[in-house]
């Protein structure tokens, strides 16, 4: 709900600020008191685009405020949170500032936003319906989403939209299946010799290094093995060193006398010292045992060491990469067997999503086509009173080609009017005046008054050239409307004013030779004067009160 609009330095308005309820509320007063200002400012403050002419003569800038009341879980509050913005608890204001030279900045809840993100959510708190000016019907998708709110059809369009999702992901798969395909068939005789001789080899990763080493030692293994015999000969034979220290170990245990206990810590460590080279003498036999190796066995690792490079080489890799590059060789020849397989599931999943798309876009459509043709009759019902007794309202459901679906469906929805029963049916926006326009939305408006209405809801001058029994019947219908959604009009009908709830006064006075433009809110004395002048004219008589009285009356 609107709570509130702030303006200053704006065309003829220095200053002033209002408070709304909700309900109907009536904006009046003489031809050219100012009344397109307000729509004006409220317009500038949801997004509408900035012109410097609406800067106040001899000002540097001008400011408009709209604050509304929501609740926390309104689209404009989501959206705000979705934009690391303060959403106020629901409280959102809107300020828009405009400078003499047609620069513009805007916040919201004081922080800065762009001009987008304002119209943006002024789009989702605002509607605003002229007899020249009707943006929020030149989008055609809003007549769609207005038959899919009247019918109900959120969970259709969610199956719709899932199946769109699938059939896109399907496409992408055969797509990249074919191309995988492709691209192994192309290269099919290099990838099956290459797997071939890989597999042949069987690299193993670091295999290199441990062949190579392998190579070296057996080049260096003759001269090794002569050295090896030659340290076990010196440390192991009759005349070597674990012998003669064994030796020396017997006949210092024979010795007796005063200093044998002195020796006796000296006898142990010389055994231990013959245990460690018996221990090493072992070990060095180990050692010439594993390097003696059959001359044939050097062939063997120097014929391998070659292949490895070599395919390393082919294949520009390093060896020990040499492995890796075998299994994806590997999955591409079983890519070559399997491809077939894959395409033709790829193609199935497409032919399933294909038709589970084909059956959801049908059914959305004849759902649609009733819930268009409901409204219809629920549309042209209400235009009699409304002084277009000879129209008709209808909603055009034409299917799109198949290359044009998307998550929304498969047709595309517009409203169309003819004015009189020997004339063709057109776009409402393009057949319709400026007045009948402004009639056929609130007969549309009426009808989705549960399900297509914005918080706030403002018609100017929809009763232009209407009188009694019709403009009586605008304002019964603009009175049913606020029942769903706050509705402001600006109206030159005592009948429409009469059925508001509230009522503000527009009027312009000159002081200084500058003209200002005021707004007053009337209390029922007040009002019933000023329904009195709607009626008389300048000169207000008894009889204007009198009758004043009486629309006053039926308004309640």
């Amino acid at each position: 709900m609107l709570t509130g609009l702030s303006v200053r330095d704006i065309v003829l308005i220095e200053k002033l600020s209002l408070s709304f309820t909700g309900g109907l509320t009536v904006l009046t007063g003489e031809t050219g008191a100012g009344k397109s200002i307000l729509l004006d400012s409220l317009g500038l403050a949801t997004g509408a685009r900035a012109d410097r002419a609406l800067v106040r003569q001899g000002s540097e800038q001008g400011t408009v405020i709209a604050e509304f009341d929501l609740l926390p879980i309104h689209p404009v509050c989501v959206r705000l949170l979705a934009e690391g913005l303060d959403a106020g608890d629901g409280n959102v204001i809107l300020r828009r500032q405009i400078t003499a030279d047609g620069r513009s900045k805007a916040w919201v809840n004081d922080q800065p936003v762009g001009r987008a993100l304002m119209a943006e959510l002024g789009s989702m708190l605002l509607e605003v319906h002229g007899q020249h000016d009707d943006r929020t019907l030149l989008d055609l998708s809003v007549h769609r989403s207005l038959v899919d709110s009247y019918g109900d059809h959120q969970k259709a369009i969610s199956v719709v939209s899932s199946a769109y999702k699938q059939l896109g992901a399907a496409k992408k798969a055969l797509e990249e299946a074919e191309a995988a395909l492709q691209a192994v068939q192309k290269d099919e005789e290099f990838i099956l010799h290459a797997q071939e001789e890989l597999a042949s080899l069987n690299p193993l990763a670091g295999e290199e290094e441990d062949l190579a080493n392998q190579r070296t030692l057996m080049m260096q293994g003759e001269k090794l093995l002569e050295d090896f015999k030659s340290y076990h000969k010196a440390l192991s034979g009759r005349q070597g060193v674990d012998s003669a220290l064994r030796g020396v170990l017997r006949r210092m245990e024979r010795t007796e006398g005063a200093l044998s206990e002195r020796l006796h810590p000296i006898i142990q460590s010389m055994d231990r010292a013959s245990i460690e080279i018996s221990d090493g003498v072992e070990e060095l036999e180990k050692l010439i045992t594993d390097i003696q190796f059959d001359p044939q066995d050097l062939d063997a690792i120097e014929e391998r060491l070659f292949e490895i490079r070599r395919l390393a080489r082919k294949h520009g890799c390093s060896p020990d990469q040499l492995a890796d590059v075998f299994e994806t060789f590997e999955g591409r020849a079983r890519a070559l067997s399997t491809g077939d397989a894959s395409v033709m599931e790829a193609r199935r999943v497409l032919t399933d999503a294909d038709a589970h798309m084909r059956n959801s876009v049908e059914a959305l459509r004849k759902a649609r086509t009733k819930a268009a043709q409901k409204l219809d009759r629920a549309v042209t019902a209400e235009l009699p009173p409304l002084k277009l007794e000879k129209a008709t309202f209808r909603t055009l459901v034409e299917p799109l080609e198949e290359k044009d679906w998307n998550q929304s469906g498969g047709e595309r929805l517009s409203f169309e009017v003819k004015t009189n029963p020997n004339t063709p049916y057109g776009p409402m926006l393009k057949v319709a005046s400026g007045g009948e326009l402004a009639r056929f939305i609130l007969a549309l408006k009426v009808v989705l008054a549960e399900v297509g209405c914005a918080p706030v809801m403002v018609f100017d001058e929809v009763d232009r050239g209407l009188g009694g029994a019709t403009a009586s019947a605008v304002g019964d219908r603009l009175k049913r409307l606020s029942d769903n959604a706050q509705v402001l009009v600006v109206t030159h009908s005592p009948q429409v004013a009469a059925c508001g709830d509230h009522q503000f006064q527009i009027s312009k006075t000159d002081h200084k030779a500058i003209t200002y433009t005021s707004v007053s809110q009337l209390q029922e004395s007040e009002r019933r004067e000023e329904i009195a002048r709607m009626l008389a004219g300048a000169e207000i008589t008894e009889a204007a009160r009198a009758a004043a009285d009486q629309l006053l009356n039926i308004g309640e």
